[in-house]
């Protein structure tokens, strides 16, 4: 069996390896190299026929013809060989100045292709004439109106958000959004606002049902708990007085304890409501002006903020809303997909009929390229000049003769041709002025 030869070396640092692409190009190179130094050598061989034939074997003056256009027709291929071949390397290794101009004249080439990049394409008056040109408002709107494209941007974005939320450090964020919170609770003074909330509220009559259910509650609590408010009453009495009495005067007072909260709870006009209600409003008007009441219920916000298990719930809020987030990316029919799909169609259905709303938005997208083109036109200048810098010299000569040396090929053998037909023209003219 045979052994596998020598794993081929990997391109050179700043080259660019050929492709099978590239491999038929240069071989299509090398048959019209072939072909174009043929052709030189055939003309060749017909002036030395021609010569000898006119000299030598006495032909007729047919042949002084012959040997003209093909003597032109060599000097023309000898000529147009040595200029392609100056191109990329030094004709016969001689050291010619001027000659392989694309090795030695690399950088400078990527300097020129980079400025002419950047004046010819990279100005604002180009982007924004050829933005224009495109008529990108319209063409976006009729895109974006159709129902299976507003889907695949639905589905892009989608996709985009749950990889943006997954890459995403839960504690990160968290810390985030708790610090953002806190300090927005702790820079805002929330007494005034509790207040006018709370001045609304009573003015309303909608605390009155907060009053029922505590007073229903409190009625049931008593019931059912009889014993344990006598037995709170006769804990309190002195110890010298006799239990009967203390378990009477506990009887008494749950009695009418009870009595005073089945009237608070039946009765609207009770003289106590309206005790709340003034102790309400009075409380609100206190959180809006009374600077001693408003400190207090700032220093109770910050220990309210500094406990833990606030933090907790605070850190919480992320974990929440990524879960459901995500879960509204995924599911196709969530109400989140839907109504971005039915926003992007009304958009696209307005952004294609509604000529303004076009000019707006072709002004945006020209504004931003405008800006990112003059703002950065030498960094992308540079892309191209560095680059270049960057590939190796004879690599690079071999991919761009690849390229087109198919092309200048043609150019000697036209070369050949050219110079025959214009020395047979030179030798019929002189001979005719001679004659």
């Amino acid at each position: 069996m045979k052994e596998p030869g020598p794993a081929a070396a990997p391109p050179a640092r700043g080259t660019f390896a050929f492709s099978e692409a590239d491999e038929e190009r240069r071989r299509g190179v090398r048959r019209m190299k072939t072909t174009a130094t043929g052709l030189l050598i055939g003309v060749a061989v017909v002036y030395v026929l021609a010569t000898c034939a006119r000299q030598a074997w006495g032909a007729g003056g047919w042949a002084g013809y012959v040997a003209a256009a093909a003597e032109a027709g060599m000097v023309g291929a000898l000529a147009d060989w040595f200029a392609v071949t100056a191109l990329f390397r030094r004709p016969l290794g001689l050291p010619i100045p001027h000659t392989a101009i694309i090795p030695t004249k690399k950088d400078q080439l990527g300097v020129s292709l980079g400025e002419f990049v950047g004046e010819n394409f990279l100005s604002a008056d180009v982007v924004r004439a050829r933005l224009h040109a495109l008529g990108i408002g319209g063409r976006l709107g009729a895109w974006l109106a159709e129902p299976e494209h507003a889907d695949r941007v639905t589905a892009e974005a989608a996709t985009a958000l749950r990889g943006a939320l997954t890459v995403l450090r839960d504690a990160d964020v968290q810390a985030v959004v708790g610090e953002a919170i806190t300090r927005r609770a702790e820079a805002a003074e929330i007494a005034p606002g509790i207040g006018k909330t709370l001045e609304r509220v009573v003015a309303d009559g909608g605390h009155r049902r907060a009053v029922d259910l505590v007073c229903a509650k409190a009625h049931d609590w008593l019931v059912t708990h009889g014993d344990s408010v006598v037995d709170a009453v006769q804990g309190g009495a002195p110890g010298w007085t006799p239990r009967f009495v203390d378990r009477k005067v506990g009887d008494r007072v749950y009695k009418e304890l009870l009595r005073f909260v089945t009237e608070m709870r039946d009765m609207p006009g009770h003289p106590a409501r309206g005790a709340v209600d003034r102790f309400l409003a009075d409380f609100a008007a206190d959180l809006q002006s009374d600077t001693e009441t408003r400190a207090r219920v700032e220093r109770l916000k910050s220990e309210v903020l500094a406990r833990g298990e606030v933090q907790d719930v605070i850190a919480s809020v992320w974990t929440a809303v990524r879960s459901m987030i995500i879960s509204a990316a995924e599911d196709e029919r969530s109400e989140l997909r839907l109504r971005v799909r039915s926003s992007l169609m009304s958009l696209g259905a307005r952004l294609a009929t509604d000529a303004r709303l076009q000019a707006k938005v072709e002004g945006w997208i020209e504004g931003a390229l405008v800006y990112v083109v003059t703002t950065y036109r030498a960094e992308i200048t540079s892309l191209i000049t560095d680059t270049v810098a960057a590939w190796d010299a004879e690599h690079t000569s071999r991919k761009i003769e690849a390229h087109i040396g198919r092309d200048l090929q043609f150019i000697r053998i036209n070369g050949t041709v050219v110079g025959a037909l214009a020395g047979l023209l030179i030798y019929s003219v002189s001979r005719a002025l001679g004659g």
